[in-house]
């Protein structure tokens, strides 16, 4: 498994933007690489969700509330996945979480909370 620490979170206004981050600053750079990475979400009240993925070959997927707004990108050499949030909406309010899926299994991150409030 892969420890991951995620920043980037805060308040924002509607409109807004952020950057979240997640490191893995103990892997194994091959390690880190075999793995597909992606950001999940957790409104109060609701269930996690899947955001986006990206896989070592950099194919994203995302979800339909994510299409045309968010960015997954990975930095291999930094053993880093980002998600870029662009034109924020109060129901992107969550607690955002990355993950990183590989052979032996999953591993989740804390998690960083993004508010979207005027």
């Amino acid at each position: 498994q892969v420890h991951l620490v995620e920043s980037g979170g805060g308040l924002v206004q509607p409109g807004g933007s952020l950057r979240l981050s997640c490191a893995a600053p103990r892997a194994i750079t091959s390690v880190f690489n075999s793995h597909t990475l992606a950001w999940y979400r957790q409104a109060p009240g609701k269930e996690r969700e899947f955001v986006a993925r990206i896989s070592n070959g950099k194919n994203a997927e995302y979800s339909d509330s994510a299409k045309g707004r968010f960015t997954i990108s990975r930095d291999n050499s930094r053993k880093r996945v980002y998600l870029q949030l662009n034109s924020l909406i109060p129901e992107d309010t969550a607690v955002y979480y990355c993950n990183a899926d590989g052979p032996r299994g999953a591993s989740w991150g804390q998690g960083t909370q993004v508010t979207v409030s005027a």
